[in-house]
């Protein structure tokens, strides 16, 4: 047996043992009484004690048998504990016979029994240690009754009782120690079942509500209006620039982020209303607190402020906003599940409308997304029916007017809703995921058409295709439309990729990997509609585009619009300065047309030159060969056109006969209003306007001239001379000349040809500043292939540095001695098995091969490529051959393989 062990440990355990079976001390004592124990027989047991004091050692040694081969005991058996355990025993077994049977008795047989216990020993170790004592004390007790049966009988009798009692109050441990356990398992399976219960309809990172339970709670609602609730509000949560949080700062950050968000909802809520977590960036609130509509407006105010309330993160502040859903109940439906659906279509509409806005749910909202729904089930069918097909609207070059390109625009034709705009179906593509085949049907259908023309004769222009981010974010993206074109046997070349500007607000590493690879391939690139987001142009200096496409709302006001016209200058002066060509989309007419071209811009797009068209009218383009027209070309000098601004009939005519001989465009206006639309339409170098006129005068119509198209020559032809008015238009710039009725013939032609004179030479200027810039944009041009060829050949030339150590550290393993020598019969390269040839101090590399192994370059003279020749190396024999270099590589010289060596001369 082991020790009484004291501890307050032990006796707390005894206590609580007494209380489990609802005993005392005093009720266990009893039981000696049950099994008639008598005073005798204690006091007979006590007397036994003596003469069994002799034999302790005997009986001990019996028991530490038992014990050590006990498993569970065999830890407790090691050298330190041996002897402890023997005067343990020799207490444990004195007491049984010695006594006293009290409380004290009883206490040390409880405790001893809970060390067992906890040991691991079972209930029935104690019968076999019981037996093992009796076995060895029963005929010490035989020779001192003096083999007196009556005696000895008396003796085991009482023996036995105090053993019996001893097994009861070690049972008692065991069944408490069990019981205990049992309520522990117990108390832990219904902690377990609770905690299950509640991760089953609560979201683990937030401890909030998860769909299951918010579904519960919403039916729970629904339920209850029929009793005291009248109405509630479902409202739909989804955060702003979240996972910019997650990209950026990763999903730890993103998780504490939702967690505190979570406990802001929580806190601000009543305990009436419901807060949980919908997933991802979005939580739903189940709201009951309210009278009126306006209090749910109070509400997600109070909400939008809760949230954007800043995030301190270490040293940094993050800022959130959000959007909010609201359905109510039974104003948008009765049914749980439809209310949590229309919840979410206000979500979507606040969202489009912009960040911190809410929106009610309306029953429009739901026909936009039932409609939506059903589009996108239609584009399934429509990739693999003829519904689909591309149109092309031709680009032209401002320098040549010629077509330089095309961009192909998908169109779908439903059966049912007839043509259905690409702006409306494409972002549905993104949402639904099928942008990705809609792509490659746009890629494979335009290699189609590409193949038919070429193989009909037709140069066909370079054709754009539009490329979505997402497309883009594809790991096998550029291996796949490169599989596509090798299998549609066009060449990249033919191809031009599209990529809208939202690709640069985020600066991906892996756009701008996959941009660098479709480079490499050959695909010319295109920045779309730039200038409508939130990128600038710095940021182009990062990707590898050929062209940018200033959007079509810049060009849509030009040339009348400042503010369009400044910003389109600015992006073709940059885009210029990085060497990146200029696209003009929604160009609609001639004075569009003029200011680009005057301005540098490189090519147009739009109405102007063509609409889209289907692939046989885009035939029958290409093959009409239809340009601009060339006084709208940037370096071409128009006709001499002369504009006659007058309300008197014959002096118009007049002046056009006057005029006529020296072969000038004359285009005639009888007021200034009249001359302010001629020069809408067309292109004029000098302008000749009366004074007086009705509606505007001549000088108020040439300030108007002057503001609009400052580059025409203004004269004022009067017979009137209002000095004063004169001067200040022709000080101001808006008078070239001043010239009087009834006029001089010659004088007046004189005039004339001096002010076509004076244009001419500032469009000499013009055109030679377009000269230059134009020869520095294709310097800049120059320059940035240029980068991209450098920083393609650096990428080469790493990959063949990593390739080239590869085979180095190969060679340096190989267990023939290498050497290799260039053509004028350098060693360039030894690997280990070669140094070991020759002493640590001599050096081999660098030095001439006839200097440091003659035989070697004598051989590699007199013997032919793979030829063996014997050498001899530090009194070391050897076969060699030699291998020329430069078969698969632009190496250089011969490598030199040993092999066999023999044994010491």
């Amino acid at each position: 047996m082991v020790a009484p062990m004291q501890n307050d440990d032990l006796a707390n355990e005894i206590s609580r043992l007494l209380e489990t079976f609802h005993t005392t001390t005093d009720d266990l004592l009893r039981r000696l009484d049950h099994l008639e124990l008598s005073k005798d027989e204690s006091t007979m047991l006590a007397t036994l004690e003596p003469q069994l004091a002799p034999f302790r050692t005997f009986f001990s040694d019996a028991l530490m048998a038992y014990i050590q081969a006990t498993p569970e005991l065999s830890m407790l058996t090691s050298d330190a504990s041996l002897q402890r355990m023997r005067e343990g025993h020799l207490r444990y077994f004195q007491s049984l016979t010695n006594g006293p049977y009290d409380e004290k008795y009883v206490h040390d047989r409880l405790r001893i029994g809970i060390i067992h216990q906890r040991l691991g020993l079972r209930h029935d170790w104690y019968l076999g240690a019981y037996r093992r004592y009796l076995t060895s004390v029963w005929p010490i007790i035989w020779d001192a009754s003096g083999h007196n049966f009556e005696h000895f009988h008396l003796c085991i009798s009482a023996l036995l009782k105090i053993v019996l009692f001893d097994v009861g109050l070690a049972l008692d441990a065991y069944a408490y120690a069990e019981k205990s356990a049992l309520n522990a398992s117990q108390s832990e399976v219904a902690q377990l079942q609770e905690q299950f219960q509640f991760q089953q309809k609560h979201d683990e990172l937030t401890g909030l509500p998860n769909r299951r339970l918010l579904h519960d709670k919403l039916m729970q609602a629904v339920r209850d209006t029929d009793k005291n609730l009248k109405t509630f509000a479902v409202l739909h949560l989804g955060l702003n620039q979240f996972k910019l949080i997650n990209d950026g700062l990763g999903y730890a950050v993103g998780n504490l982020v939702l967690k505190t968000l979570a406990e802001r909802l929580r806190n601000h809520m009543h305990d009436a209303d419901t807060v949980s977590y919908y997933g991802g960036d979005e939580f739903v609130v189940l709201l009951k607190n309210f009278d009126k509509t306006d209090d749910v407006v109070n509400i997600c105010d109070r909400l939008a402020k809760v949230i954007a309330e800043p995030f301190q993160l270490e040293s940094k502040q993050l800022h959130l906003s959000c959007c909010i859903g609201v359905a109510l109940y039974p104003q948008d439906s009765e049914r749980a599940e439809e209310l949590s659906t229309f919840a979410e279509i206000a979500l979507h509409r606040a969202k489009d409308i912009g960040q911190g806005s809410f929106q009610f749910y309306s029953t429009q909202m739901n026909n936009v997304t039932r409609a939506r729904i059903d589009i996108a089930s239609d584009l399934h069918d429509a990739l693999l029916s003829d519904q689909l097909q591309l149109h092309y609207q031709p680009k032209a070059d401002l320098q040549t007017g010629k077509v330089i390109g095309m961009e192909a625009l998908i169109r779908w034709q439903h059966p049912v809703r007839g043509m259905i705009s690409p702006s409306y179906f494409i972002p549905i593509a993104e949402d639904c995921g099928l942008i990705g085949k809609l792509g490659e049907w746009v890629l494979r259908q335009a290699c189609n058409d590409i193949k038919k023309w070429i193989a009909l004769g037709i140069q066909v222009p370079c054709i754009a295709i539009n490329v979505s981010p997402r497309q883009l974010r594809e790991s096998g993206f550029a291996l796949k439309i490169e599989s596509i074109l090798q299998s549609m046997q066009v060449a990249p070349e033919n191809i031009s990729l599209e990529i809208t500007e939202s690709v640069l607000l985020h600066h991906e590493d892996a756009i701008a990997n996959m941009l660098d690879e479709l480079k490499r391939m050959g695909f010319s690139l295109s920045l779309d509609d730039f200038g409508t987001g939130y990128s600038a142009l710095s940021y182009l200096k990062h990707f590898p585009f050929d062209y940018v496409k200033i959007d079509q709302s810049f060009v849509r006001e030009l040339p009348h619009s400042t503010g369009d016209a400044s910003i389109s200058k600015a992006i073709i002066a940059m885009a210029h300065s990085l060497g990146i060509q200029v696209i003009a989309e929604g160009v609609e007419d001639e004075a569009q047309c003029e200011f680009l071209s005057a301005n540098m811009c490189d090519q147009i797009q739009g109405f102007f030159f063509s609409k889209p068209l289907p692939p046989e009218k885009t035939l029958a383009f290409l093959k009409e060969g239809n340009q601009l027209e060339r006084h709208l070309l940037r370096m071409e000098t128009p006709e001499r056109t002369l504009l006659l601004v007058d309300d008197e009939p014959n002096i118009l005519a007049a002046l056009k006969r006057l005029l006529r001989r020296d072969g000038y465009q004359i285009l005639l206006a009888n007021s200034g209003q009249e001359g302010l639309d001629m020069l809408e339409k067309h292109p004029v170098d000098v302008i000749i306007s009366d004074q007086r006129m009705p509606g505007m005068t001549g000088v108020e119509f040439l300030r108007n001239a002057k503001k609009r198209y400052p580059s025409t020559v203004r004269i004022i032809l009067s017979g009137y001379t209002e000095l004063q008015y004169i001067t200040d238009a022709i000080n101001e710039g808006a008078i070239y000349k001043f010239l009087t009725k009834p006029w001089d013939d010659e004088l007046i032609r004189a005039n004339i040809q001096e002010a076509f004179h004076y244009k001419e030479m500032e469009d000499e200027n013009r055109r030679l500043n377009l000269q230059i810039q134009t020869t520095n944009q294709e310097l800049a041009t120059a320059n940035r292939q240029l980068a991209d060829l450098l920083k393609q050949k650096q990428l080469q030339i790493k990959r063949d540095e990593i390739s080239l150590n590869i085979v180095r550290e190969v060679l340096q393993y190989v267990p023939l001695p290498l050497f290799a020598m260039d053509d004028e019969e350098m060693i360039v390269f030894i690997n280990a098995s070669a140094e070991a040839l020759f002493p640590a101090t001599t050096a081999v590399l660098g030095d001439q091969m006839d200097t440091v192994i003659p035989d070697i370059s004598t051989g590699c003279r007199q013997c032919a490529e793979g030829q063996e020749f014997p050498v001899t190396i530090n009194q070391q024999h050897y076969q060699a051959h030699w291998k020329n270099m430069g078969s698969h590589s632009e190496s250089k010289g011969k490598i030199i393989i040993l092999k066999n060596a023999t044994s010491t001369v």
